[in-house]
Formats: C-alpha cells, structure tokens, sequence
C-alpha cells in the first residue's frame, strides 16, 4: 500500500508537506494522518446514524491500538449496507478508498519502530476521543458548546496535539532539529494545531450551524443576548465574539509561524509552515468577509494554494522570509 497515493486525494496541502519530509519522518507521519483523516471521514459520514458513528469510531480507536481485528469487515459492511448513489454516505471517493483500506493501514502500523507506534496510538486515542467527545455533544436542536475553556478543549484534542506529536516525532528523528527546548516547542506546536482548528471552525460556520452546530460559546452569545440560532442571520452584536475567535486563530499561527522559523533543515521548515501559510490566508478572506462568513464556506482557491506551495518550496521557507510574514500577521 502507498501511504502517499491514499492521501492525495484526501488533503490539499498536508500532502505536499508529508512529501517534503525525510523518509524517517514521512512515514509515521503519513500514517498517523491517513488514520486521523479516517477516523474524520466516520465521524463525518452524515447518512449513518450518529450512534453507529460513535460504535465506529470506538472500533476504529480501539483497532489502532490493536485491541479490534473486525474493524475492516465493519466498513465494508457498512460501505455496502449505505451504498446509495445519491449520497455515498456523504464521502468522496478518495474518503471510500480511506474505509476500504482500513485493514492494509492498521497492518501498516505494525511495521512502524515500537517508538514511533507508541506515538501514534497516543495521537490517534486523542484525536478519536475527541470526535466521539464532539459527536454525542450534538442533539437534534442548534445547540453552542457551553464556554471558552470547552472549544479550547476541542481544538486541543483534534488538532492541537497533531502539534505535540509532529514536535516529539522531529525531536527523536531530525538532528539538529531546532535549538529550542523541546517543552517550548510542545507548547508552540500545541498551540499551532488549535489555531490551524480554529480557522476550520470559522471557516465553516455557516455548514456547522446549519448542521445543529455551533462552537461559538454559549455563555459569550448569552452575555450578548444572542442564542446559537440568532447566528444564522449574521447578526450585528454577533461581531465582537467573532472578531475575539478570529484574533485567537491569528495567535495560534502566529505560534505556528514562530514554530516553523525555530526549524533548522529547511525542508522540515517548509512542511512545517505550509498548513499555517494557506491558515493566514483563509484568516484574511475570513475577516474581509466579515458576518457574511457565517452565510457561506469560503475556502482559498486551489491555484491560489498551489501558488504558496510553489514560492514557499522554491524558496525553502527561508527564515529571515517567514520572520517578515510573522511581522506582518
């Protein structure tokens, strides 16, 4: 199995950072992906019911820590018991080929160094701890997570500790990584992952709403004299919150920033920061859409991250380059 011909289809920019890795890296690292973007695609598969989704992802969790040899017979029944043309369960194909080789993935983890599979079954019970977390927290009704600390948690538990585990993989395996301390860069790099999660969020508000999900707190809405629903119309008092989520966003790549410029093998530099450059960017369409963000998904233009790839490889993220970008965010 390829681990880089499953990705393609199911990532814009995090497979062109994986690539740019060294092999000692590049192959946990793409593992641990394809098994989080797994794990992303049960939780996100709306035409199953959202108890067989938590069922799943309890399998799925306990399976990459080798506790579940059926998980693989679970998907393709499930793949052929959902299977309508009008829906595919709400997936991609690439998403499909993820379900479909399940089995060939977890196999593949096997043959990872104990070290590196000990970091990767760490990852992966976070992460799907949190989407089993965010999947029983919704109910029929528009309903808010309760207060800062919570999103916080999210963002924490799907993302920011992607940031920890990419820090500790590097520290093992990259000479001369970085001359900073490794509890500083477990700190940036936590941070960096919650940012890059908090512009997912505000870049898909408008979808989530509509879906009965609001990450905004409820307590700040309250204090405004808004609920979660008063959200779908985009309105006035609603700005100040939103402008709070967007600077804590713009912090947390800013820390991704400061990460990446502490990188000494330009390559590790360069798949570092990409994912934080097309964030800024998405950040920028965020904030000149204002509330009219929360009518509409806005995404950065394929040719547009095509573009950031092209002159943040050519160049090889130079630090001097990205300390300018900082300066600017």
């Amino acid at each position: 199995m390829n681990e880089l011909e499953l990705l393609k289809p199911v990532s814009r920019s995090f497979y062109i950072s994986i690539r740019l890795l060294p092999r000692a890296l590049r192959e946990p690292v793409a593992l641990a992906y394809l098994l989080a973007r797994t794990s992303d695609t049960i939780a996100d598969s709306s035409a199953v019911d959202v108890e067989k989704r938590i069922e799943l992802l309890g399998r799925f969790s306990r399976a990459i820590a080798g506790k579940d040899q059926t998980v693989g017979k679970a998907f393709e029944e499930l793949l052929v018991s959902q299977r309508d043309p009008s829906t595919e369960l709400g997936m991609t194909a690439g998403e499909r080929i993820l379900l479909e080789s399940a089995e060939a993935i977890l196999r593949s983890l096997e043959n990872l160094s104990p070290e590196d599979q000990r970091d990767v079954r760490e990852l992966l019970a976070i992460i799907t701890r949190g989407q089993r977390q965010d999947l029983m927290r919704w109910g029929g009704e528009l309903t808010a997570l309760a207060n800062a600390e919570e999103l916080r948690e999210y963002t924490y538990l799907v993302a920011g500790c992607v940031g920890e585990f990419w820090t500790r993989v590097c520290f093992r395996k990259v000479q001369s990584f970085t001359a900073r301390g490794e509890t500083e860069m477990l700190e940036l790099g936590a941070n960096y992952g919650r940012g890059l999660q908090l512009v997912n969020i505000l870049r898909d508000a408008s979808n989530d709403l509509r879906a009965g999900r609001c990450y905004f707190p409820e307590d700040e809405l309250c204090a405004a004299n808004l609920s979660a629903s008063d959200l779908l119309n985009a309105p006035a008092d609603f700005l100040p919150i939103y402008l709070r989520w967007i600077a804590e966003a713009r912090a947390g790549l800013d820390a991704g920033l400061e990460y990446s410029i502490a990188i000494n093998p330009p390559r590790v530099r360069v798949a570092t920061v990409l994912p934080a450059m097309i964030g800024v960017r998405t950040l920028s369409m965020i904030e000149e859409s204002g509330l009219e963000a929360l009518r509409t998904r806005l995404k950065v233009p394929r040719n547009e991250v095509r573009g950031m790839i092209a002159s943040t490889t050519i160049t090889l993220a130079s630090q001097s380059r990205l300390r300018r970008a900082r300066a600017k965010l």
